[in-house]
């Protein structure tokens, strides 16, 4: 067993070596390429391209309809100027609220740090806050004491607080969303995700676990799936709490606010002077937060990003906006949330494209053709990654398209210094075979003539400019043209020697018969070519054929001849009447047989039979019907004798019996009975009932005499005795 399993090892060693080094280099190099794309991917260099590339297929997504369910109240450069103070007074804010809370919105988020009394009317804020049902507060988290902000302590106690906490990515934009953090044993929700259930809880839509996975959130239509450290272009990104990738809308613009078009946003000072449309504010939710730029409080996110020009950030009132947007459209409407592949098929999807790269340059030779093909499959991967993202999917882009941008060019080098190796060795193979005189080819792995010398070209009649570049189809009949491709396979196969007798029909029409040794050779660039060594043997062939038809001639002759000494030999012992051997062959026969009786001390009987009244038949009845009664008697004779025995004829109507190795005496007489009992009975010849009967002498080896002849003599004089004692009957000598 563990002989086999060593053979099978060896084996697979063998193949896999020449599938990796016989027409394979696109997998190869693919997977080479794949493999440090790989690499550069999981130390993270391409996290910035990857982001980047994000970004962009955010900026060329479709526009959605306007955002409708968001109102911002903007403390704004002119806002901050009628009040006249930065922390706002607790009396300002709790005015605001209160004209707020009168156009009865469903939410109210305060995106605004109001940890300290800031006089006056900080009690009338507090009882403001009480007042309120559906008003939400901020505070800002942190695993350290000092960087953290508290929440207001009344909406604290009311539990109605959510943290404002953003994920900056390295580049500083906002990409993921946080929607709870465990700080100190306790779990925090997320300013935005409490305004989006707020919003959602009128219209039934309650949060829940996930059916599927429990460790999800499940909101209406939308299940929020956790972030990992290595999701999308991300690697080793701290995961902390519960984060998802973040898929920003697009929202259509409006014309009266064309800095910060994605919502609707009235100024705090036009809450403040009752200036704003009712509609605005009911059964919306309404954000309260700076977009002043001397607050500085401003973000990056996709959309901030600009192909010329300086980026544009968004406030961070805005950001939340966006936030719940995202929630409350992925509910409601069920708009796809951001999701990733798994690390196994990214890897997968990279290592295909990788090889889609190397086998498109490698089968694609031309350059014109390779560079649309490589354009066109650089859309169709861009295309299809754009495509993903519009249904909620985030697929590496870039490492893809890097992975099958180096395999084409990575491939486009290896051609590259693969035809300058092909050129420099047809150069040497034409300088080497053109001093051989024998036909000589060489092909490249297509099957096409690279390098021929004269005496090859002379061979099959075309010059060597039409044959270069061809192949055996172009020139050859199919039947000798698939020949030729076979044996040729054979060689590319197995890269051992052939050598194999073929013909061909050359261009004047004439058949060549050739003896054609094929080998492999391989230069430093990898490149095989078949070289092929032709010897005409024409001229043997022929004479092959001739010395065949010459020697089967001579075959039909000598058969002929003996099938004419068989026939005369037949004739000259054989009886032609009877068939039955004659005195010629008797006489043989019978001393053959008294020879193996002798050595083997046998007994052998000698039978003369004599044919009682044949005369009086054969003149009465005619020659012919004589001749018919002797064939009759012949026949009879040898049906009642052993296979080993011999009847023969000696002529007229006397027949003789040899019977070899009889174990007594009694023997022959009763084979004499058994003739005599035959003979007699009835024969009919043309109506003639004809009977006749014998007379039998026998003579015995070694009891009558040990010599043949006088074995005969004695068996005839036998038979004699008998017809003298009434005939029908036998006599032992």
């Amino acid at each position: 067993m563990n002989q086999q399993q060593g053979k099978r090892f060896v084996r697979l060693i063998f193949l896999l070596k020449k599938f990796l080094c016989r027409g394979n280099r696109e997998f190869v190099t693919a997977s080479s390429v794949a493999l440090c794309i790989l690499l550069l991917r999981f130390f993270g260099l391409l996290q910035s391209l990857e982001w980047a590339a994000l970004d962009q297929f955010f900026q060329l997504r479709p526009i959605e309809t306007p955002e409708e369910s968001i109102t911002i109240v903007a403390i704004d450069e002119a806002s901050l100027r009628e009040v006249g103070s930065w922390p706002i007074p607790d009396g300002v804010i709790a005015e605001v609220l209160q004209k707020l809370h009168l156009q009865q919105p469903r939410a109210i988020g305060l995106d605004i740090f109001r940890d300290l009394k800031v006089e006056p009317g900080h009690k009338n804020l507090l009882n403001t806050y009480k007042s309120i049902p559906n008003l939400i507060g901020i505070e800002l988290l942190s695993n350290k004491q000092n960087n953290s902000v508290a929440p207001p302590p009344e909406l604290s106690k009311l539990k109605r607080v959510g943290f404002n906490n953003i994920l900056l990515d390295a580049d500083g934009k906002v990409r993921r969303s946080l929607l709870y953090w465990h700080v100190e044993d306790q779990a925090h929700e997320s300013f935005a995700l409490k305004l989006a259930k707020l919003y959602l809880q009128a219209e039934g839509i309650r949060a829940k676990k996930a059916v599927q996975n429990p460790k999800n959130l499940q909101l209406g239509k939308a299940v929020f799936h956790r972030f990992q450290p290595h999701d999308g272009g991300y690697v080793g990104v701290d995961n902390k709490g519960y984060q998802i990738l973040s898929n920003f809308p697009k929202l259509a613009c409006r014309n009266s606010f064309p800095d910060i078009c994605a919502f609707r946003r009235v100024s705090m000072r036009d809450v403040l002077t009752d200036q704003v449309p009712r509609q605005w504010i009911h059964n919306r939710i309404v954000l309260i937060g700076s977009t002043a730029p001397s607050l500085q409080d401003i973000v990056l996110i996709p959309y901030s990003s600009r192909l010329m020009g300086t980026a544009k950030p968004v406030a961070g009132v805005e950001l939340q906006a966006y936030f719940i947007s995202e929630f409350i459209r992925a509910a409601q409407q069920g708009r796809p949330l951001l999701k990733v592949w798994a690390d196994l098929v990214e890897g997968l999807w990279i290592c295909v494209w990788a090889y889609v790269g190397a086998a498109t340059r490698w089968r694609v030779r031309r350059l014109n053709r390779s560079i649309l093909s490589i354009l066109l499959f650089c859309l169709v991967l861009l295309g299809s990654c754009y495509v993903a993202f519009l249904f909620g999917w985030w697929i590496p882009m870039m490492p893809a398209l890097l992975s099958f941008g180096v395999s084409a060019i990575v491939m486009t080098s290896q051609i590259a210094h693969m035809q300058e190796e092909l050129k420099r060795s047809k150069e040497f193979l034409h300088q080497v075979i053109n001093t051989i005189p024998d036909p000589i080819f060489v092909k490249n792995e297509k099957h096409q003539w690279i390098v021929l010398n004269e005496a090859y070209c002379q061979l099959i009649g075309y010059p060597k400019s039409l044959l270069l570049e061809k192949s055996e189809y172009d020139f050859f009949s199919k039947k000798e043209a698939d020949l030729f491709r076979q044996q040729d396979e054979l060689v590319f196969r197995s890269q051992q020697p052939q050598e194999h007798e073929e013909e061909f029909t050359d261009a004047k029409g004439k058949t060549h018969f050739i003896s054609t040794k094929r080998s492999l050779h391989k230069d430093g660039a990898g490149n095989f070519f078949l070289v092929g060594i032709i010897r005409d043997i024409t001229k043997r062939k022929l004479l092959e054929d001739e010395l065949k038809r010459t020697a089967a001639e001579l075959f039909r002759s000598n058969s002929e001849l003996k099938l004419q000494e068989d026939h005369l030999r037949y004739l000259a012992y054989h009886d032609p009447l009877t068939g039955l051997p004659n005195r010629k062959l008797f006489a043989e026969q019978l001393q053959e047989s008294v020879e193996w009786a002798r050595n083997n001390q046998l007994l052998l009987g000698l039978l003369f039979i004599d044919l009682d009244g044949f005369k009086q038949v054969n003149d009465s009845l005619g020659h012919e019907i004589g001749d018919r009664l002797l064939i009759t008697v012949a026949q009879r004779l040898s049906n009642c004798l052993r296979g080993s025995d011999t009847v023969s004829r000696l002529g007229g109507d006397e027949f003789t019996a040899i019977l070899r190795a009889i174990p007594k005496l009694e023997v022959a007489a009763i084979v004499a009975e058994k003739i005599l009992a035959t003979i007699t009975e009835p024969i009919v010849l043309d109506g003639h009932t004809i009977k006749i009967s014998a007379s039998i002498g026998i003579s015995v080896y070694p009891l009558n005499s040990h010599d043949y002849e006088t074995l005969i003599k004695q068996a005839d004089a036998a038979m004699y005795h008998a017809k003298r004692l009434g005939k029908n009957r036998y006599e032992f000598s």
